[in-house]
């Protein structure tokens, strides 16, 4: 008997990893494709942002709701439905020819995929009783997670040499199908008899907000910012989240319980891991463009390139969890935050000089991803261990949402700043050849990756210009870049005040606080 339940229990950890491994890798390797998915679907900068917003935006959609449709219907069943529903549209979006189908896929992909990772962390859970066992069972979750997403930006890169871009979504199909056997056999179903009813208007509210936000940015320079649309899709977003909140609070159990936020050590992990998405993981999406089309590279290289950016994230969380329990969180996440935008004004500084290569790219990239593997865990560990065990789950559901929230706005808000970087260059240089109507237009050319021959002949300049277009890239990265390293500045700074300890009379204070917190 007991050799059976054993036997079950691994098959269920290979079935969790690979899931894990799935996840890892599409959001890592994603991004290493996305200049050939340019050329080859016809596509500008925003249906790539798209591309990758529609997979982050599904994945907040579904996040908190999964916990509470799987505490009632089953885990496992939640989980059996989810990696289905992944394996399929992971094969429709192999499958599809345009960007319009690709982008719905891929929301329908991140559903699944945000599914998928829920289920996850409560199956491993239930599972796995023993505390050694569970531990070991966490870190090869955590491991294979990690390798995906370490791996994942080279993995993308081999595909496209040795195949098509199709490959990237396509080989998730057979996993996916590995998997679903595996854990129809060794997951073992669970519930809880007390599951709360689903917060519907919540989770409407919230994703019509950040959709909202997401549709302003990308959109707005199209429409018009003071445009009547471009206010309407404002207002409509910042009246989602107002009601968001009015609802939350009117909730008897709502999926955000604000009263949290009155933990010091809550708030400042919660303010990291937006810093970390404010920064890091989106500026992931534009890197490999700017292997591909600031240094020429092919995409094998590219991809290779991009892993001193990525494997940091997968070699330092040992040291940070070390680090956190001798300097305390409070400490050790801020210096993270400031080692991720330290690395971003080195990357800015050493991106644009004539001899800029992954060569020049390397100490930046290796601290970014230092800073990111110091920040994670610690973040995670803290969210969780900062509010009382009942409201683990809920407190891991809030920083999961932050950080999702934070990278699909930051995707848009950085393809926006990529875009009036290299707009504010070409006015400098052609501002007497072509309107400005041409000049917005070519900006978003360039900005999707194409400096060459089909630029520079639609506006009829000669080759020599071209330079001009390489120039204008290169610059609009640098702002990015910028952006980056200053949005994640300030956020260490003030994950750093929140964290400090306060005077012995504001520390009654807020033990008051906590203590209400807790009885709440």
């Amino acid at each position: 008997m007991n050799g059976l339940r054993l036997r079950k229990d691994t098959i269920a950890l290979i079935a969790v990893c690979l899931a894990a491994l799935m996840v890892g890798l599409e959001i890592s390797s994603v991004p290493t494709i996305l200049p050939t998915l340019e050329t080859v679907l016809h596509t500008g900068l925003k249906q790539v942002q798209w591309i990758m917003n529609a997979y982050t935006i599904a994945c907040t959609t579904v996040l908190m709701a999964t916990g509470t449709l799987a505490d009632r219907f089953g885990r496992k069943r939640v989980f059996l439905v989810s990696i289905v529903l992944f394996g399929v549209t992971s094969l429709v979006c192999g499958l599809a020819r345009t960007a319009a189908v690709l982008i719905v896929s891929r929301f329908l992909q991140g559903m699944g995929g945000g599914a998928m990772l829920i289920c996850l962390i409560a199956i491993l859970t239930h599972q796995f009783r023993d505390a050694k066992e569970r531990s070991r069972a966490f870190g090869w979750w955590g491991t294979v997670f990690g390798f995906g997403l370490g791996f994942g930006p080279l993995v993308g890169g081999i595909i496209v040499a040795l195949s098509s871009w199709q490959w990237v979504f396509l080989v998730h199909v057979a996993i996916a199908a590995v998997t679903l056997a595996l854990a129809i056999f060794g997951v073992q179903e669970s519930r809880d008899p007390q599951a709360k009813r689903l917060d519907l208007a919540g989770i409407v509210l919230l994703s019509a907000a950040i959709l909202g936000l997401t549709c302003f940015i990308t959109q707005g320079p199209g429409l018009g910012f003071t445009s009547l649309s471009a206010l309407a899709i404002l207002g409509g977003s910042v009246l989602s989240l107002l009601l968001f909140v009015v609802a939350e609070l009117m909730q008897v159990h709502p999926m955000f319980d604000f009263s949290v936020f009155r933990v010091r050590d809550f708030s400042g992990a919660i303010l990291g891991s937006i810093g970390m998405n404010f920064s890091f993981w989106p500026f992931m999406i534009y890197l490999p463009l700017y292997f591909q089309t600031g240094l020429q590279y092919g995409s094998v290289a590219a991809g290779s390139s991009l892993l001193a950016y990525t494997l940091p994230t997968l070699v330092v969380p040992p040291f940070a969890e070390r680090l956190a329990l001798r300097y305390r969180p409070g400490i050790v996440i801020p210096v993270g935050l400031f080692a991720i935008g330290a690395g971003f004004f080195m990357m800015a500084y050493s991106s644009c000089g004539p001899h800029a290569s992954w060569l020049t790219m390397l100490p930046g990239s290796l601290l970014s991803g230092a800073g990111l593997g110091l920040t994670n865990t610690p973040v995670t560990n803290t969210t969780t261990g900062a509010v009382p065990v009942t409201r683990a789950g809920m407190a891991t559901g809030i920083d999961m949402s932050a950080r999702l929230i934070t990278l699909a706005v930051n995707i848009a808000m950085m393809g926006f700043l990529l875009v009036e970087g290299i707009s504010a260059y070409l006015k400098q240089a052609l501002s007497e050849r072509l309107s400005a109507a041409q000049l917005s237009s070519l900006a978003e050319t360039i900005a999707g990756g194409e400096t060459k021959s089909a630029a520079y002949q639609t506006y009829a300049l000669s080759t020599s210009q071209s330079d001009i277009f390489h120039a204008a890239f290169l610059h609009g990265f640098r702002l990015v870049m910028l952006y980056g390293g200053v949005g994640v500045l300030i956020l260490a700074i003030a994950s750093l005040v929140t964290f400090h300890k306060p005077t012995n009379s504001a520390l009654a204070k807020a033990a008051t606080l906590e203590k209400e917190c807790v009885n709440s």
